[in-house]
Parts: C-alpha cells; sequence; structure tokens
C-alpha cells in the first residue's frame, strides 16, 4: 500500500478538505478539556409561547463529546452559554473546580472570544499585555485574559499539554464586527507563537462561510441547531487531525504527557 496517500490528500492539502472517517488522530488524546461559550456547550435555544428567548446547555450534543464519542477519548466541558475569559479565570474555573489537577488534560481546545470580542466589545489586545513572570498581571483585555487561561495550566496543571486555539468563522455581518473576527484570528495566531505545544484551529480562514444559507442549515435561531453541532464537530476534529498529521514530531510523545517520562 501507498501509506502515504491514506495520511495526506494530496500535497498542498489544506486543513478541511476532507472529513476524516472513522478515527482520527485526535484520539491520541485520551483526555481532553473544551473551554468555551454556548457554542462549545450544545447550547439551544428555544421561544415561549410569548416569543422570549431561552437558552439551554445540552452538553451532550456539544461538539466536544460528539468528538468524545467518536473517538473513545474523555472530554471535559469546561464552558458554559455566555462566557468569556475574565469571567473564567475571575471565577467560574474556580468555582466550578476546573482548577483541580485531578482534571489535567493531554489536551485543551479554547474557544472564546464571541462574547468577548463580539458581543462586549472588550479590546482584542496582543501578546504584550502578557506578564511572563505573573499571569495575575496580565492586562484586562481579551489576550490578556486568554493567556492567563494557558499560563496557570502550563504552571499549576499541566505543563506539557497542548493547546489549540479556536478562531470564528467568516461572517457575512457588518464590516466592521467581521473585521474584529479577523484580527482575532490574528491574536490567536500571535497567542501559538508566544506560547510553545500551541496551534490555531483557523475556521476563519479555512472553515465555511457563515451566510444566510449556511444559518438556514444550521441554526436555531441565533445558535446552532444539532447538525450544526455534528458539523462543528466534524471540523474541529478534522483540523486537530490535520495538525497532528502535518507536525508528527510534535506529538509522538503524547502518551507521556503528565506521566514526568520522555
Amino acid at each position: 500500500m501507498d501509506w502515504k496517500k491514506e495520511i495526506y490528500a494530496s500535497a498542498d492539502e489544506k486543513p478541511l478538505d476532507r472529513f476524516v472517517e472513522g478515527y482520527s488522530n485526535t484520539a491520541i488524546f485520551r483526555k481532553i478539556a473544551f473551554i468555551g461559550d454556548s457554542l462549545s456547550s450544545g447550547e439551544f435555544e428555544s421561544r415561549s409561547d410569548e416569543g422570549k428567548p431561552g437558552w439551554h446547555d445540552y452538553y451532550e450534543y456539544s461538539w466536544g463529546q460528539y468528538i468524545a464519542r467518536k473517538n473513545g477519548l474523555t472530554a471535559y466541558n469546561f464552558s458554559k452559554g455566555g462566557m468569556t475569559g475574565q469571567a473564567y479565570v475571575e471565577k467560574f474555573a474556580e468555582r466550578n473546580g476546573f482548577w483541580d489537577p485531578e482534571l489535567a488534560c493531554q489536551a485543551y481546545v479554547m474557544a472564546l472570544g464571541v462574547n468577548d470580542v463580539i458581543n462586549s466589545g472588550m479590546e482584542i489586545g496582543s501578546v504584550a499585555d502578557i506578564d511572563p513572570e505573573d499571569w495575575r498581571n496580565n492586562k484586562p483585555t481579551f489576550i490578556g485574559y486568554y493567556a492567563q487561561i494557558i499560563a496557570r495550566i502550563k504552571a499549576e496543571i499541566q505543563p506539557q499539554a497542548k493547546f489549540f486555539f479556536v478562531t470564528m468563522l467568516h461572517h457575512d455581518e457588518a464590516a466592521e464586527r467581521d473585521e474584529k473576527r479577523r484580527r482575532h484570528a490574528e491574536a490567536l495566531y500571535e497567542l501559538a507563537e508566544y506560547y510553545d505545544n500551541s496551534y490555531v484551529i483557523d475556521l476563519y480562514k479555512y472553515g465555511p462561510y457563515y451566510d444566510a444559507e449556511y444559518k438556514e442549515k444550521f441554526n436555531l435561531y441565533n445558535h446552532l441547531n444539532p447538525m450544526g453541532y455534528i458539523m462543528t464537530a466534524k471540523m474541529i476534529d478534522s483540523y486537530i487531525d490535520y495538525i497532528i498529521r502535518h507536525n508528527p514530531d510534535d506529538f509522538r510523545r503524547v502518551a507521556f504527557i503528565g506521566k514526568g517520562l520522555k
């Protein structure tokens, strides 16, 4: 057999040129944490008889849990509807015990930004907002709070863990708002350069264009429908698989993460 044809779709393969069927290389991680907001929590939006909206986190529908079931791994939803990086580091993670070393994972997939940057208008910031000596002194920007999460995990929980930073989709909304999405993606690339063992899942560049047709197929009001969460699971799973296949040296010792072995 030509194993290269099984590993690489083509010489110039892009991250989402194909969805992985069966086990993906994401399965090399036996424990993954998904840090995010409603879109990481399997949140569905309802309407009352009077038209009042309701929001419901059904974690079994989250794309992280679909990835876990497909690949036979353990996934933790460190997420909640409305979550921001600031809320995560100031109260949410502590309140829910997410800094507990017993919940240490080999990989962390971080999908924050919609509530911070788009809905609240927080300054995106840059890696210049990071205090390399003490994460508690980071500036109060999106990147400042986001980096606090990474730094604390590295310092106190799992120094060798792999991190995957998820961008937002390229959107057909107002140009000003979509420009924020683009700059959010740029900032995550900066962060991946700043921290070792870090990678960007760039759905802004390589994912589907979020237009009216996409929304009709995969949304329920202003959140995803069940098929939308499966679609997102396929994208994230296949993108992580792509990163691993194209960077094998980075992942050959994954089984030793947290074991004290080299």
